[in-house]
């Protein structure tokens, strides 16, 4: 609680300055719209769905969201050009090296197995595996793309944010690190590399310790409680779609109204959430909202790709950030199929910068964005207007 208090308040006095920062800055509104509509629908349904709700007091709490959603909002206005914005990769990088040590030194305290798993210094595990993934995947991205990157101590840093993610036993941050990890190897083209993973799987089922094996191969085991009460949740929350599909139950009412669609069978009787963000979204605000929801993330996910695809692929100045930035919001989402990743506060602002990452990006090579109180590059501008836009 009092590192998201101090994050509010940073995040506040960047509130209040940001007018001062931006003036007379010339602002491309237009190259942004393909980021700020899908997010002024998200704000508008996140408003109609409290108006909508059961109890609309109770839902009412649910809009201090709106304090994290302006780092959507400021990212491309404030995160200047690629030095910035790989000052604060690089930063977030070592901030999830923090992390992740942070957790494993707990397994010298007493932590480690499901009744006691790590989390770092977050109040959960989740949490914790949530932030160390999103690390990995960038820190991954810029192995892959850089070989001037790839020296020792970030391999080092690589295997530290890996090993914390493994031993918080999440298992959808797990799947997502795996599936992505392959989708990266596919992308190399190397298939020596992809041959590879049969040996290493083999050798993680042969050392991998026995609370880390039982819980990844618990994952297709309907007998163990908790896959078999995420399948309950499925349950209830299908329910809870049909009767209000356009504005949902209203904002935090799916825990206080899950006992009356509960499955008789479901193992237990009151869950903090539906442990799936596309199903939590939904049940909370409607299908409206997951589509918001969902044009947000394909914008900047979109954008990302068409970027990496345009500057040549691996061999772009920028790759890394590109396909960092793509890597680690489609493992945010494939995570948020096992966990509502979304409605947690820490992991959701670093989702939401690298949402604005790709238009930052974008905005510098256009050449139509200066910063604020800086010379004029006419040859920047008359490149950056003579060069189609992706958007």
């Amino acid at each position: 609680m009092f590192g998201i208090a101090l994050s509010n308040v940073f995040l506040g006095l960047t509130l209040l300055a940001a007018p001062f920062g931006l003036r007379g800055a010339k602002i491309p509104w237009p190259k942004l719209r393909p980021l700020y509509r899908p997010l002024g629908l998200y704000v508008l349904l996140l408003g109609a769905s409290v108006v909508a709700s059961y109890e609309p007091r109770v839902s009412a709490g649910s809009l201090s969201e709106l304090m994290s959603l302006s780092t959507l909002f400021l990212g491309p206005l404030l995160v200047r050009g690629e030095r910035t914005a790989r000052r604060l990769v690089e930063a977030i990088t070592l901030m999830g090296t923090a992390v992740a040590l942070y957790g494993l030194a707990q397994f010298f305290q007493g932590y480690g197995g499901l009744d006691r798993r790590i989390r770092g210094p977050f109040s959960h595990w989740m949490t914790f595996a949530g932030v160390l993934l999103l690390c990995d995947l960038l820190l991954l991205a810029r192995l892959a793309v850089d070989p001037a990157s790839r020296k020792p101590w970030r391999f080092l840093v690589g295997a530290v944010l890996t090993a914390g993610l493994l031993g918080s036993l999440t298992r959808g941050a797990i799947i997502a690190l795996v599936v992505l990890l392959g989708v990266l190897l596919a992308l190399r083209r190397n298939p020596r590399a992809l041959l590879a993973l049969l040996p290493a799987g083999l050798l993680f089922l042969l050392l991998a310790p026995i609370p880390l094996l039982s819980r990844v191969l618990s994952i297709s085991d309907l007998r163990d409680p908790s896959s078999y009460d995420r399948l309950c949740m499925f349950d209830a929350g299908l329910h809870m779609i049909a009767e209000r599909p356009l504005f949902g139950l209203g904002p935090d009412m799916v825990q206080r109204r899950y006992p009356l669609y509960r499955h008789p069978t479901a193992p237990r009787y009151w869950v903090p959430h539906l442990h799936n963000s596309f199903l939590q979204l939904t049940a909370e605000r409607g299908l409206p909202a997951l589509g918001a929801y969902l044009w947000m993330m394909a914008a900047s996910i979109t954008l990302a790709v068409r970027r990496f695809r345009r500057r040549g692929g691996f061999a772009g100045p920028r790759a890394d950030l590109d396909l960092g930035c793509a890597l680690a919001l489609v493992g945010f989402n494939l995570a948020g199929l096992f966990e509502y990743n979304w409605g947690d506060t820490e992991v959701q602002r670093l989702v939401l910068f690298l949402l604005a990452l790709p238009f930052c990006l974008e905005l510098e090579e256009s050449g139509l964005r200066l910063p604020v109180g800086g010379p004029v590059d006419q040859e920047q501008v008359v490149a950056g207007a003579g060069e189609e836009s992706p958007l």
